[in-house]
């Protein structure tokens, strides 16, 4: 049986809560690879928010493409990885927005401490959308159906 994921199957796996590990190309060494939160609903853009001087938003910016994997962390094992263009950067990052990531990852009260708590990085963010073209879905449970 493949454990191919279908393209329903991916987008909602990368529509879950996961942390996803970005990865952008670098001139003259390996590709940047670093954790990150980001947000995603299907048939739509990748969102990630990031500090504007961040590399990774320069690395983006110049790339102007990055990929990103996700996974769980218990077998068995899934992962899905997308790859594609950045659609569009958008700076101040919408309050809503930051607010639904927020929650989105840590929940109301841990989300409200983390958004008092980073409320001077607010100004200096931005979001990067990108649009998924190239996708890698792989279900290790799909073996033992």
């Amino acid at each position: 049986m493949s454990m191919t994921m279908s393209g329903d199957e991916r987008e909602a796996f990368l529509a879950d809560v996961h942390v996803g590990v970005l990865s952008v190309s670098r001139a003259s060494k390996g590709p940047l690879a670093v954790p990150i939160w980001y947000t995603y609903r299907p048939g739509g853009v990748v969102s990630l928010t990031t500090q504007k001087t961040s590399a990774k938003a320069r690395l983006i910016a110049r790339a102007g493409r990055f990929s990103l994997c996700v996974q769980t962390e218990a077998a068995p094992y899934k992962y899905v990885s997308v790859e594609g263009p950045v659609t569009s950067t958008e700076d101040p990052v919408d309050p809503e927005e930051r607010r639904a990531l927020a929650y989105r990852y840590l929940g109301p009260e841990f989300g409200d401490l983390y958004l008092e708590a980073t409320v001077a990085d607010a100004e200096s963010s931005c979001v990067i959308r990108m649009r998924p073209e190239s996708w890698l879905g792989t279900d290790f449970g799909k073996q033992f159906s």
